[in-house]
Formats: C-alpha cells, structure tokens, sequence
C-alpha cells in the first residue's frame, strides 16, 4: 500500500488547520485525526444535492445555494440534476479549498467551477441566507452535521435563529438540505419548530449511514 502524502494545509478561522492528503488516485481532506471527506466516498454529498434538485424539476431555472465546496461531489450533482438555466452560488469560507479545487484535485472537478451556471465565493455561507434572497433551495455541507462543527461559529446555522434565517431567505415551497454524518433527533425536531415540513433520509454507503434532512418552506 501506498503512503499517504501530506499536500497541503489550511488555517481556520476560528483556530485549527485542515490537512489535503494524497495516497495514490485518493484524496482526503481531514481536521486533526478527523476524516472529514474522500474522494472515495460521495454518495451521501451527491444525494444531498440530487434529493433536494430533483424536487425542483418544474422550476424552469431554480436558484440554488451550496454552503462548502469540499471535494465538489454537492457542486456536480446538482449540475448534473439541474437544467441549463439554473443559478447556483456556491460560498466556500476557506480560500485553499477553492485552490485545492482547481490545483491538485482539478481532475476531480472536471470543468464544474467554469460552468456558467456558477458563481463561487470565497466567503462564510452566512453571508448568503438573509431574507429577500429567493433561493429555491440552500444545500449546506459545511460541518459532519449539526453537533460535527468544523468552525464552532457554523453553530448559528443550525440553531433556531438559523433556521429561521434560511426559511427568510427560500421561497415559498423552498427547500433547505442539510447533510450530517450521524442522526439528530433534537435538530429534526428543531426544523419543525422553524415552520419546515422535515424529511429526513438515511443514505447508507461503505458500511456508513449518513443523514440529509429535506426541510422544505410552507407555500402560503
């Protein structure tokens, strides 16, 4: 077996240090001993884009929010769901993670961040979830889920002031995905409380069962 290669870390914000590692085709990216995604592993990152976009399928040209880039596995589900007049801003807080993308791992992301169907900015998802903003849907795959913080300010987002914002900033029958790597009780029932109709699907891969809450707006 190949040794795994240290390319690259990254500072947080917030303190701590992200590590790119390489062990032959295989990437990961991690927070100290933590594994926080590989690119050998994507299912439950993809269905958090395609669950949400495909129940966009008659909105003509859907407007999408993705909070992290990651290894872009939510980025190209959702343009391979979506039609070609759809918008999708994508809101990256760590700049090497945008290099990442289109230095070592470039192979992996193919041709995504060109699309002309999207913007990405190197900046806290926050920034983006304030009322008026119209989003079709917010897809947020910023931590391992509401209690796996990568930054311990992401903790806004999940709480009900949070989720409050994110209902602002969707329309009517948007939608609000949230990826995490173990169930949550607590935060589903949090959701409701917010005003969403929750689903909440277990996607299972490799052995894992990961989380994607579907929490969608009330039309009137």
């Amino acid at each position: 077996m190949k040794m795994r290669v240290l390319l690259d870390t990254a500072p947080l914000p917030d303190g701590g240090e992200l590590q790119l590692y390489k062990r032959d085709t295989e990437f990961s990216i991690t927070l100290g001993n933590i594994e926080l995604m590989s690119s050998r592993l994507s299912k439950s990152e993809e269905a958090l884009a395609t669950l949400a976009c495909e129940k966009l399928a008659a909105h003509p040209a859907p407007r999408i929010l993705i909070g992290g880039l990651g290894m872009g596995f939510t980025l190209r589900a959702a343009l391979r769901t979506l039609g070609p007049k759809a918008r999708i801003d994508v809101a990256e807080l760590v700049p090497e993670v945008v290099t990442w993308a289109r230095g070592p791992m470039a192979e992996i992301f193919g041709d995504s961040l060109d699309d002309p169907r999207v913007s990405l900015a190197v900046a806290d998802v926050a920034q983006f979830i304030l009322p008026g903003s119209e989003y079709d849907a917010i897809l947020l795959d910023v931590d391992n889920g509401p209690e796996g913080l990568v930054q311990d300010a992401n903790d806004a987002l999940y709480k009900r002031r949070g989720l409050l914002d994110a209902r602002d900033a969707l329309k009517p029958g948007g939608i609000l995905a949230v990826w995490s790597i173990t169930p949550n009780g607590p935060f589903t029932n949090r959701l409701k409380r917010a005003g969403f109709e929750v689903e909440e699907q277990v996607i299972r891969a490799h052995g894992t069962r990961h989380v994607v809450w579907l929490a969608t707006k009330a039309r009137g």
